[in-house]
């Protein structure tokens, strides 16, 4: 079966959610993998940051505007910030 990875948007960093159930808001799994991330540029956000990020319109997933409440199903989600 072949995968179809979009392609990351021009400046922007990829943040790959792996769920193995579905979650309810998307804020949270997002903040706690950005933590553990090894990118420097993304592991120092903070909640606040990441808050401006998501009113700003710079988080997306499949090109559209993500919310904080946004429910994510269970899989690969593929979502893009700009930091």
């Amino acid at each position: 079966m072949e995968h179809n990875i979009p392609a990351v948007p021009k400046n922007a960093q990829r943040v790959i959610l792996e769920l193995t159930w579905p979650e309810n808001r998307l804020d949270n799994i997002l903040l706690e993998k950005i933590r553990t991330s090894e990118n420097g540029k993304l592991n120092t956000i903070s909640r606040t940051k990441l808050k401006k990020l998501f009113s700003d319109g710079k988080i997306k997933i499949k090109g559209q505007n993500a919310l904080p409440s946004s429910s994510i199903a269970k899989g690969t989600t593929y979502v893009d910030l700009w930091v």
